[in-house]
């Protein structure tokens, strides 16, 4: 998928001398209307979006995000919402990358046909489905891609070189380096020398892959990581959101601030 707008994205920032910027938002934290103007807002300066949808056993997610999923879980969020609003967001940015991002039982739960379907017709360019591994996710992997859609593949540092190499091969556009063992947002374990050691080791097996790294990665650890062809931030977002409603201040100025800020530490 060459022209795809999530490789357009990393073509764009590779000429740009940069890593993509690659933000998380939970749809409809802390609510539909502000979920919405957040994720235009921060669009201006990320690269790729990603949006999570809300469940109620989020295993891999650490507090930050676990909080945003509750108040948008609580606020009555349903799929048919998160798809009505990367329609909106579609509408006024076509081109910018827009991937969702949850687990596997809302796919069963909506239907898997109706689910890729629904992507495609609301401008969905990419998918992470965080409890669908390779190889279980091979045949869904294949759907996604005759419908224009990437399915991004996940590996860590305990991912055997026999799964790398397989994973990488059926991957698409971009591929998500989970950067230590541990839930989101916990504090970066690991030297930036570490993780480019594990890092380096999977891009040799195919460079052209845009290979992005998530988890950790906060304005302070940022800077550090910006030979990586991607860095995903979003606990650090969420917390920003949890910290202005706190604080009764506008979360979207304040999470946008952030956004901008990251995106010129990455120039």
């Amino acid at each position: 998928m060459k022209n795809s707008n999530i490789a357009l994205a990393f073509n764009k920032c590779r000429k740009e001398d940069r890593p993509a910027l690659i933000t998380y938002t939970v749809s409809g934290d802390p609510n539909q209307k502000k979920s919405f103007e957040i994720l235009k807002a921060i669009s201006l300066n990320a690269d790729i979006c990603e949006i999570g949808i809300g469940h109620n056993c989020n295993t891999g997610d650490g507090k930050q995000i676990q909080n945003s999923t509750y108040r948008a879980i609580k606020n009555g969020i349903k799929i048919k919402d998160i798809f009505a609003i990367v329609k909106k967001f579609k509408k006024a940015q076509k081109t910018k990358p827009c991937i969702l991002m949850g687990y596997y039982n809302s796919v069963i739960q909506y239907g898997e046909n109706k689910f890729i379907k629904k992507c495609k017709q609301t401008g969905v360019d990419g998918l992470i489905i965080v409890d669908l591994p390779w190889p279980e996710n091979k045949k869904f992997s294949k759907k996604c891609k005759k419908n224009s859609i990437n399915f991004v593949q996940l590996v860590s540092p305990t991912t055997s070189s026999y799964r790398l190499k397989r994973i990488i091969n059926d991957s698409h556009d971009m591929i998500y380096y989970i950067s230590m063992l541990s839930t989101t947002g916990g504090k970066l374990k690991v030297s930036s020398k570490e993780i480019f050691k594990n890092y380096n080791k999977i891009k040799k097996i195919n460079s052209s892959k845009n290979l992005v790294i998530g988890f950790g990665i906060t304005s302070k650890t940022i800077s550090s990581l910006k030979k990586a062809d991607g860095l995903v931030v979003g606990s650090a977002l969420c917390k920003a959101i949890s910290e202005s409603i706190k604080k009764r201040q506008n979360p979207v100025t304040n999470v946008s601030n952030m956004v901008r800020i990251l995106r010129e530490k990455l120039s």
